[in-house]
């Protein structure tokens, strides 16, 4: 399983684990997206501690997460991420629209 999903509060967190990839993406996103859709928390947790390759599917997953999560009034917060995945999201502008941590 590529993502397991805690929820406390009005936090949902998503421990992605693996590969985020252009062939894993779209199962992870199916996975957060559901249980946020029946949650609507106001802080969406992406945590990244188990993720071992990123490419821009990964970004994408963050950027459809943020909109997502606009709907209902939350906040996106990235945490766990390597230095080199940190490096990237930041090149890809992503702190504008998710806390990176």
């Amino acid at each position: 399983m590529p993502v397991t999903i805690d929820t406390d509060g009005s936090t949902l967190t998503a421990h992605i684990q693996g590969e985020i990839d252009h062939h894993s993406a779209a199962e992870i996103r199916r996975m957060i997206d559901l249980e946020a859709d029946k949650q609507h928390p106001s802080v969406l947790v992406l945590d990244f501690g188990e993720v071992t390759f990123m490419d821009s599917s990964g970004i994408g997953l963050v950027m459809g997460r943020y909109k997502l999560a606009k709907t209902y009034g939350g906040k996106v917060s990235v945490t766990n991420a390597s230095a080199q995945i940190k490096k990237v999201m930041k090149l890809a502008g992503l702190e504008r629209l998710a806390s990176i941590e």
